[in-house]
């Protein structure tokens, strides 16, 4: 029978029919009969029960005794890379600021680039050493809290930030 009538499925020709576009979807003539309490409909996009691609579980193994939040020691290697990277940026802008700044007098020449290339490097190195050294104190305070304490609050990371602000004050900066 050709162009006839049938059940309404009809195969696409080439590659779509050999990966399944347009094959054997289900029509809604032929779920009219199925009682759909409790479950979700069919995706339109995919053809697939969306029941299937919901995951309870975590995608991860943990090993065993192991927690599912990082501690405080293990978040301090974060925490001081950050800032040492973060001081860096900030005193590569503030070098270049000021190299352009005490530069601007001369002509463009390989000095005046030496110039500003050194304070570049010299003002990141300083930012991310004070930044760096400032993460150290607050991580070091923070694990020293926690640990004598034996609690994970918010407490820790006040103290610890008010012991890392009082000593740097009192030492008058690094």
């Amino acid at each position: 029978m050709e162009g006839g009538g049938g059940s309404g499925n009809k195969t696409t020709g080439g590659l779509a029919g050999f990966f399944g576009a347009g094959g054997a979807g289900y029509s809604h003539t032929d779920l009219a009969g199925v009682p759909l309490t409790g479950m979700n409909p069919l995706s339109p996009y995919l053809n697939v029960d969306p029941r299937y691609l919901v995951q309870d579980t975590d995608e991860f193994i943990l090993p065993t005794g192991a927690n599912k939040t990082r501690g405080r020691f293990e978040l301090a290697f974060f925490t001081i890379g950050g800032c040492c990277m973060t001081g860096a940026a900030f005193g590569a802008m503030n070098g270049l600021r000021l190299g352009l700044k005490e530069t601007q007098n001369m002509a463009w020449s390989k000095p005046r680039n030496v110039q500003i290339l050194n304070m570049v490097t010299r003002q990141g190195a300083l930012w991310a050493n004070t930044l760096g050294s400032l993460a150290l104190l607050y991580s070091a305070f923070g694990v020293i809290i926690e640990k004598t304490r034996g609690a994970e609050d918010d407490l820790n990371t006040v103290a610890a930030g008010t012991m890392t602000g009082m000593l740097y004050k009192c030492i008058g900066g690094f």
